[in-house]
């Protein structure tokens, strides 16, 4: 089985998910947004996080929102993080908008009663400190059920049907990945606007990553 993936800067990848997604044997796509080709066949769609807005007029990220809108006709599992869950809110008739302040580095995300019975989030404490990096957020999609909030931004994560889920926040980095993230030049603005340097090794996400994509694999049939 194949796992597309929509990646929007080689830097934002699949991270720690990746070890997961492999460890079952499954194979993994990525497709790039100056590049994307949907040419494989795939089982599964994955949209990862980026520094773009998801109301960017980019050529890229239009055809992404086609073929997300092709997905979800055809009820294929859906997983998307930070940006990610952003154009699949859009996808389903969500707005997409600046949040009130920037959310950037660790915060304790608070599960909803629906997220703490979601099979998703079935192992995760809540409340779970999770990395975020973002600065705009969504509307609920119509339909969609809520199922996380942190203190800045009341929407972290949403189910839509049985197997599309959107989470703001980022359970897949590790501290190579945010120490990386801090020094890219797309970053620096945000970064310049922080009181001090990103903890990047405040927390350990390996467990609670491999958890909560093992979960979603079981929920999409994957394994």
């Amino acid at each position: 089985m194949t796992i597309l993936v929509f990646r929007h800067e080689p830097f934002e990848h699949l991270g720690l998910f990746a070890r997961t997604i492999e460890r079952h044997g499954l194979k993994i796509h990525y497709s790039d947004l100056l590049n994307h080709s949907y040419s494989v066949d795939y089982d599964a769609l994955i949209v990862l996080g980026g520094p773009m807005s998801a109301n960017d007029q980019l050529p890229g990220l239009a055809r992404e929102l086609e073929e997300i809108r092709r997905a979800l006709a055809n009820q294929r599992p859906l997983f998307g993080i930070c940006l990610g869950s952003q154009l699949i809110a859009k996808a389903l008739g969500g707005r997409v908008y600046r949040n009130a302040e920037l959310e950037i580095g660790w915060e304790p995300v608070h599960l909803t009663d629906a997220g703490r019975a979601d099979p998703l989030f079935e192992g995760i404490d809540s409340p779970a400190h999770f990395f975020h990096w973002h600065g705009e957020t969504f509307d609920l999609p119509p339909g969609a059920c809520w199922l996380a909030r942190s203190q800045k931004t009341r929407h972290q994560a949403y189910r839509y049907g049985s197997n599309v889920y959107g989470l703001q926040f980022h359970p897949e980095v590790d501290a190579a990945m945010i120490e990386d993230w801090s020094s890219q030049p797309c970053n620096c603005g945000d970064v310049g606007t922080l009181p001090g340097p990103i903890g990047a090794r405040l927390h350990d996400q390996t467990a609670v990553a491999d958890r909560i994509m093992t979960n979603w694999l079981k929920i999409a049939r994957l394994i």
